[in-house]
């Protein structure tokens, strides 16, 4: 009599039945799986592509080179700005006799005032040629910049700029500021002022300043460097502001690309 059993079945056909009939669960194990690290990627950037965020963050530094540029070139844009204090003072070894200066019957006031007024007339003047370069900047970015940039700090964007375009801006920035020092005399004025800093730290039997004339700056790259720093200043606080409320603004890429971060941020804030 037969046995009704597997025991007249091959080893090899019944481990080939075996595989077969767990076939479905491995599949779907696998898929689950994929679609799990799929999952997991995509919530690192939205599930945006890399061409969206390249997208979204030009535009956003289109935003706030627009921003600082327009703000800091306005009529007392360094001197008196409304959104940061960027004023352009007396170098800080200079800062330590201004009490004195300013004491000398008559001029010392004026002197100080138009130099301080000539520096930052000049970053204002400046300030209008900053847009072109940062556009170029801008323009140059790459796919690893841009996702670097919106997973970095408040101040990424602003800090990319400040490595692209710092030497051109500088380039740029210095005749015209220095053209604007030459034209309310601020260069003679600041000469004049070591000189006579010298000449009366070397008098003898006198209360010396406290001031080494040769560790002050020269004026025009002592005011550029500080143009551009109140340049940057500004781009930071449009940055924030962007990554703070993407909402606010008109261009959808930004809503989208920086929208995303923002609930991407959140709901990582909400796992614990």
């Amino acid at each position: 009599m037969k046995q009704n059993n597997n025991t007249n079945i091959p080893q090899r056909i019944r481990q080939t039945l075996f595989a077969l009939m767990l076939l479905p669960l491995m599949t779907f194990s696998a898929c689950d799986v994929l679609t799990g690290i799929l999952n997991d990627y995509g919530s690192g950037t939205g599930g945006l592509s890399n061409t969206e965020i390249t997208q979204g963050l030009k535009e956003a530094l289109k935003e706030g080179a627009r921003f600082a540029s327009d703000n800091a070139s306005q009529d007392n844009g360094y001197l008196n700005n409304p959104i940061v204090d960027i004023r352009i003072l007396l170098p800080p070894e200079l800062r330590k006799a201004e009490k004195n200066i300013r004491k000398v019957p008559l001029i010392g006031d004026k002197l100080v005032d138009d130099l301080v007024e000539a520096m930052n007339e000049g970053a204002e003047k400046a300030a209008e040629e900053a847009a072109p370069i940062f556009v170029n900047a801008i323009t140059s970015m790459t796919v690893t910049d841009a996702v670097n940039i919106l997973k970095g700090q408040d101040d990424a964007a602003t800090q990319y700029l400040k490595r692209t375009t710092s030497n051109q801006l500088a380039t740029k920035f210095e005749p015209i500021i220095e053209d604007a020092l030459e034209d309310v005399g601020a260069t003679r004025i600041y000469n004049t002022l070591k000189t006579g800093i010298k000449k009366y730290n070397d008098t003898p039997f006198v209360n010396k300043l406290d001031v080494n004339v040769k560790e002050l700056p020269e004026i025009e790259a002592y005011a550029t460097e500080k143009a551009l720093d109140g340049l940057f200043r500004l781009v930071a606080v449009e940055e924030k502001k962007i990554r703070d409320n993407p909402f606010d603004y008109s261009q959808q890429i930004i809503r989208r690309v920086f929208g995303s971060e923002l609930n991407a941020q959140s709901s990582s804030s909400n796992r614990y």
